[in-house]
């Protein structure tokens, strides 16, 4: 009896080791499971970016960059019209002059059916056509001569060169004004530029003597750019601002811009942080709001407010939209196209009185940035979380009429810089960076008012800077 219950003993203990054993073989599992389960969870995570690329339709990713370039998704709704000009649009097609320049007069001097000289028959005017076209051009050269003569006081008085004829030959103004137009507006490359005036106006000038003269022209400009910069620091009107990469002898800088609807401003430097604004705009915008994307050095800059671009956050959510297709952010797409929806449809008093339509907005907007999102929709928590650090930053264009919902102003500003590097390759140096800079600043703001970009060259090339 004894020993059967002492077998016994044996055997609960070896089954309860076992069962012991067992339990931690569980926890063990179970815990491996779990990190299991984690991984996967993050690795899908990690799939979805891939199934679900970034580019430039559905974030701020440049256009340059996109692979096996997708078709472009534009933010804009579909309006229901058809495409190209709608019906009661005024055409515009070229048109006869009333005074031509040359009249050519095409009389017959035979009849085509029996061969009789029609020399002396009635002219009867028939029809008339006109072609319009481009004389050959030809180079023109003006020989200053100057005299001198003598007083009966017996003083020589000698007249003096106009400022142009600096040197015994040299290029004229409209030659001045003609290569930045085309350096800057038209974005031709040295070497086409030489060529171009070879070819077409029989005008041969070296690739030094373009820089040479382009260099007199931006020296001319420089108190016109100063004064831009002047005017966009001053402005009472809402300020954009962005900036782009670029190439300089091979190294990496950095085209910045602040721009709004009188006058744009670019400049070039070596990096993307704070110091470029402190050394272009130290003091701010006192007196203006500051619309721009959500790079952080431009919320350090000085201002009355700051704007975020709304377009920027659209393509944000477009990109979100398609990595989870959660309820939260097309709720946040529709709030956005509301806004700017109602942006749109606000006369001048509707800023400044109580606006039914945006208070709801503002509601509707603190209840998405208070809303519990799923943990394990990071990208959707994180861009929540964006929203909330800027809240006071997201619909500041509902209450103030000179700002715009987005930066795409800046944007088209700076564009311009990629298309020069584009055609060009790179700047071959910080000076001729900042040569295109100057004058790219001087005829986007021209073009802004309206008026003609080689006649305001042309006005600066007749600048004396002696």
């Amino acid at each position: 009896m004894n020993q059967e219950v002492e077998d016994l003993k044996n055997t609960v203990s070896i089954l309860l080791a076992k069962v012991e054993s067992l339990t931690a073989q569980v926890v063990d599992l179970t815990h491996l499971v779990n990190v299991l389960t984690k991984e996967n969870a993050d690795l899908r995570n990690r799939l979805l970016k891939y199934e679900n690329p970034k580019n430039s339709n559905n974030s701020s990713v440049p256009p340059s960059k996109d692979e096996n370039r997708p078709k472009r998704k534009s933010l804009r709704e579909k309006s229901g019209k058809k495409p190209g000009g709608q019906k009661g649009r005024k055409g515009k097609t070229l048109t006869m002059v009333e005074t031509p320049d040359i009249i050519q007069k095409h009389i017959p001097q035979y009849c085509n059916s029996c061969g009789e000289d029609l020399q002396h028959s009635m002219l009867i005017p028939f029809g008339k056509r006109q072609v319009f076209d481009i004389p050959k051009i030809k180079i023109k050269v003006t020989e200053h001569q100057i005299y001198k003569k003598q007083c009966l006081c017996g003083h020589i008085t000698e007249a003096e060169y106009p400022h142009e004829a600096n040197a015994p030959a040299s290029y004229g103004n409209n030659i001045e004004s003609l290569i930045g137009y085309f350096h800057t507006r038209q974005y031709l490359p040295f070497k086409r530029m030489q060529e171009m005036f070879n070819d077409v106006f029989n005008a041969p000038i070296s690739e030094g003597g373009l820089h040479y003269i382009l260099d007199k022209l931006v020296n001319k400009a420089k108190p016109a750019y100063q004064l831009i910069k002047d005017k966009i620091q001053n402005t009472k009107k809402a300020v954009g601002s962005d900036e782009t990469g670029m190439k300089v002898n091979g190294d990496k800088h950095w085209a910045w811009t602040w721009q709004n609807e009188d006058a744009t401003f670019i400049t070039i430097t070596d990096n993307r942080g704070q110091k470029s604004i402190t050394q272009t705009y130290k003091e701010g915008f006192k007196n203006a709001v500051l619309v721009h994307d959500c790079w952080a050095s431009h919320f350090n800059t000085p201002a009355i407010s700051h704007q975020i671009c709304i377009a920027h956050l659209l393509r944000d959510i477009n990109y979100l939209n398609e990595l989870y297709n959660h309820k939260w952010s097309m709720a946040a797409k529709l709030l956005f196209q509301l806004a700017i929806k109602l942006e749109k449809q606000m006369d001048k008093v509707d800023y400044y009185y109580p606006n039914t339509r945006r208070v709801q907005l503002e509601k509707r907007l603190d209840f998405l940035i208070n809303y519990k999102l799923p943990p394990n929709k990071k990208e959707l928590v994180t861009f929540q979380k964006r929203l909330e650090k800027y809240r006071n930053y997201l619909l500041v264009f509902l209450y103030r009429e000179e700002v715009p919902p987005d930066n795409n102003a800046s944007e088209r500003a700076i564009r311009n810089i990629k298309v020069k590097q584009k055609v060009s390759g790179q700047f071959r140096s910080t000076h001729g960076a900042f040569r295109f800079a100057v004058l790219r600043s001087i005829s986007d703001t021209v073009n802004k008012n309206k008026m003609e970009i080689l006649k305001s060259f042309n006005f600066i090339a007749n600048l004396r800077t002696d």
